[in-house]
C-alpha cells in the first residue's frame, strides 16, 4: 500500500482528468457552434498546449544537482507549489518583491478555483431547477438546497477523499457522455456539416476560446498532485494519457452534438435532449457537479489557510465557510454559464495555464533550454496574452449586457 499522504497513479489520473475532463465539457458544443471549424482545431491544439505547459510547470519544481562521487546530474525537487516557483522567479529580478509575486499567484489561483466552485454550484442549481420544474420551486430555493448538500466540504482536511470523489466524477462523466453520444448516434441520419462554419463572429469566437482553454485548466492542481505520487517518474506519462483521452472525448462529444443540433445547440448541451432522457442525464449530471465541487474547494481553502491563517482549528472552518458562501452568492448573481466560463478562462485560465508556466520555464531554465523549446514557450506565451486580453474585453462586455 502507498505511504501515508501518497496517491496511486490511477487515483492521481482521476483527479487530473476530473479537472481537464470536467462538467464544463457540456459547454463545449455551444463553443464549437460559435467558433466553427477553427474551434475543432483549437480543441486539439489546446490539449497539446496544456499538456506541454503542465509538464514545463512541474519541471520548474526541480533543479539539477551534481552528485559528488560519480559526477552525474540528478534532478532534485526543491519547490513544492506554484507559489514557490513564482517566488523563485521574482527573487532574481526583484529580491524585495518576491513575496508579492507569490501572493499574486495565490490570488489568481483562489479566483480561478472560486469561479470553478461557482460554476459547479450554478450547474447544480440549474439542474435541480429543471428537474423540479413540475413543482414550480423558485430558483433561489434550488440554489440553497445545492448549498446544503455541499456543507460536508467544510470538514475536508485531506486530499485522499477528494481524489476518491474525483474518481467517482470520472465514472459519472463517462456515463453522461455515453448517454449523450448514443442519442447523437441515433440521429446520425440527419447530421449536417453545414452546422459548422468557416466564418465566425469575432466576439463569439474569442469567448469560445476562453471556454475551450478553461475546459483544460488543471495546472494549479499539478504541483501538489505530482508531489503526492508514489512514482513521480510516471507523471509525464499520466499527464499525456489524460490530455490525450480528454482531447478525443471532447472533440467527439462536441462534434456529434453540433452535427445533431446545429444552431439550436444550447449553452449546456443536456438542455437539447428529449424530455424522456433528460431526467436521467440531469440526475447523473447533478451528482457529478456535487462530487466535483470538493476538489477546487479543497485547493482554494488550502491556499487561503496557508496564506491568511496558519492555525488549523476554528479559523480554518471560518475560511471554508466564507469560501462556500462566496461561491453561493456569486452563483446567485451570475447571469450566464458560458460567459462566466469564458471570462474565467480568459483571465486566470490563460494566465495560470498558458502565460505563467512558459514565463517560469524561460526564467528558471533558460540556459538548459534548446532554441526550439524557447521558441515554443515564447509562442504559447504570446498566444496566451492575446487570448487573455481580447477574451476579457468580449466576456466583460457580454456579461454587462446580460446584467
Amino acid at each position: 500500500s502507498a505511504p501515508a499522504g501518497l496517491l496511486h497513479p490511477q487515483t492521481l489520473q482521476a483527479s487530473s482528468q476530473n479537472s481537464s475532463l470536467g462538467i464544463f465539457v457540456l459547454g463545449l458544443p455551444f463553443a464549437l457552434v460559435q467558433s466553427g471549424y477553427v474551434g475543432l482545431v483549437l480543441l486539439v491544439l489546446s490539449a497539446w498546449v496544456c499538456n506541454h505547459t503542465g509538464r514545463t510547470l512541474v519541471s520548474c519544481l526541480y533543479e539539477e544537482e551534481m552528485s559528488g562521487g560519480s559526477g552525474s546530474v540528478s534532478k532534485v525537487r526543491v519547490r513544492t507549489s506554484y507559489q514557490d516557483i513564482m517566488e523563485a522567479c521574482c527573487k532574481g529580478l526583484w529580491p524585495n518583491w518576491s513575496g508579492v509575486g507569490g501572493l499574486m499567484v495565490n490570488v489568481a489561483q483562489v479566483i480561478e478555483l472560486l469561479m470553478t466552485c461557482t460554476l459547479y454550484l450554478l450547474v447544480s442549481t440549474s439542474l435541480l431547477f429543471d428537474s423540479l420544474s413540475w413543482v414550480a420551486v423558485p430558483r433561489s430555493v434550488c440554489s440553497l438546497v445545492s448549498l446544503v448538500f455541499l456543507l460536508p466540504c467544510l470538514l475536508l482536511t485531506d486530499l485522499r477523499p477528494v481524489s476518491t470523489l474525483s474518481l467517482l466524477c470520472s465514472l459519472a462523466h463517462i456515463l453522461i457522455s455515453l448517454l449523450v453520444m448514443l442519442y447523437c448516434l441515433s440521429c446520425a441520419s440527419s447530421w449536417s456539416w453545414s452546422s459548422l462554419s468557416l466564418s465566425v463572429d469575432p466576439e463569439d469566437f474569442l469567448v469560445s476560446v476562453g471556454v475551450i482553454i478553461f475546459s483544460y485548466t488543471s495546472q494549479i492542481f499539478l504541483p501538489p498532485l505530482e508531489g503526492s505520487m508514489e512514482d513521480r517518474g510516471q507523471f509525464n506519462v499520466m499527464l499525456g494519457w489524460t490530455h490525450g483521452a480528454a482531447c478525443i472525448m471532447k472533440t467527439m462529444f462536441s462534434l456529434m452534438a453540433v452535427l445533431t443540433w446545429g444552431p439550436e445547440t444550447s449553452e449546456v448541451i443536456t438542455d437539447n435532449l428529449p424530455s424522456d432522457l433528460r431526467p436521467l442525464v440531469n440526475l447523473c449530471l447533478l451528482a457529478k457537479a456535487q462530487l466535483s465541487y470538493p476538489l477546487p474547494f479543497y485547493a482554494a481553502a488550502e491556499i487561503l489557510q496557508t496564506c491568511v491563517l496558519r492555525a488549523v482549528s476554528r479559523p480554518a472552518l471560518v475560511v471554508r465557510g466564507a469560501l462556500l458562501m462566496t461561491s453561493y452568492l456569486l452563483a446567485l448573481l451570475v447571469p450566464r454559464f458560458s460567459l462566466l466560463m469564458g471570462l474565467t478562462g480568459s483571465v486566470t485560465g490563460a494566465a495560470m495555464t498558458l502565460i505563467l508556466p512558459c514565463l517560469f520555464h524561460l526564467r528558471l531554465q533558460w540556459s538548459r533550454l534548446t532554441v526550439k523549446a524557447r521558441l515554443i514557450d515564447v509562442g504559447i506565451l504570446s498566444l496566451g496574452v492575446i487570448c487573455s486580453v481580447s477574451g476579457v474585453i468580449c466576456s466583460v462586455k457580454r456579461l454587462l449586457e446580460g446584467l
